[in-house]
């Protein structure tokens, strides 16, 4: 009782001062990193290393910490309107994914590795699309993600970045040169139509040719293929059919034939 008699309202204003700044301090000596997480710690200016996952302590006032994510990044890479070699304008976005494989290197070799990376994304798109045709474009798209993936792996692994992947998302062409391409699918379609007509003639021909030998060879054959010709054209009745006197009187003694075994 003695002890509380002797405080004053300054002294407990000082001690709650006092209680407030070392709670403040404690709550930024303490971070709890998560299991993506890193933390590089610079001590007086220099580096201490990457701490994490777990319970890091900071000094106050003489550390300074950096937290990086390990997570999987998405990039999305603005519309870029670019030249191709054959000379069409087209625009182009992309998407781009990476990861931080080096949290050291990504907080002491550069700045900030998320704009540095976007920035050469949009470089390196524009620079590999204004390489390719436009045809390559519309046809070899996988290969060109390969190559702008493979491009910026090489330029991003010093600041500890690793580009799992790019991905061209979309491509829009003027509207004079979808006409152009509308025409140019539909004159292929009509060629493939051609080819294809022209392909089951020639099988027709090269199947006429054979059964023109084959009659030839057999004649008998050639007979009972024209006796079945007659018999199907009789089929119709408003037909009138002039045959030679030879073959009229063999077909009437086969449609005799027919009639008696009808009859039988």
């Amino acid at each position: 009782m003695s002890v509380l008699a002797q405080l004053t309202p300054g002294n407990i204003f000082l001690t709650i001062f006092l209680l407030i700044i070392i709670l403040g301090l404690l709550s930024s000596a303490i971070k709890i990193a998560t299991e993506y997480e890193r933390v590089v710690i610079f001590r007086l200016g220099r580096l201490l290393g990457a701490k994490g996952p777990g319970l890091v302590i900071i000094l106050p006032i003489i550390d300074k910490r950096r937290i990086v994510d390990l997570r999987l990044i998405t990039l999305d890479v603005p519309k870029q309107r670019i030249i191709t070699k054959d000379n069409v304008t087209v625009d182009v976005d992309a998407i781009v994914y990476f990861r931080v494989n080096d949290p050291i290197a990504a907080v002491v070799r550069v700045k900030d590795y998320i704009t540095a990376s976007a920035m050469l994304a949009q470089t390196t798109l524009r620079d590999v699309i204004g390489q390719v045709e436009f045809d390559d474009l519309l046809t070899r798209r996988e290969e060109i993600n390969k190559r702008i993936q493979q491009i910026l792996d090489e330029a991003t692994e010093p600041w500890g970045i690793k580009v799992t992947t790019v991905a061209i998302r979309d491509v829009v062409i003027p509207e004079t040169m979808q006409r152009a391409i509308a025409k140019q699918a539909e004159a292929e379609r009509e060629r493939r139509s051609r080819i294809i007509m022209a392909e089951g003639e020639l099988q027709a021909a090269q199947k006429m040719a054979e059964a023109a030998d084959y009659y030839a060879q057999n004649p008998s054959a050639m007979r009972l293929r024209e006796l079945q010709t007659w018999a199907e054209i009789a089929r119709e009745k408003n037909m009138i059919v002039i045959t030679e006197s030879s073959g009229l009187k063999e077909m009437a003694a086969m449609m005799g034939m027919i009639e008696s075994s009808k009859k039988r």
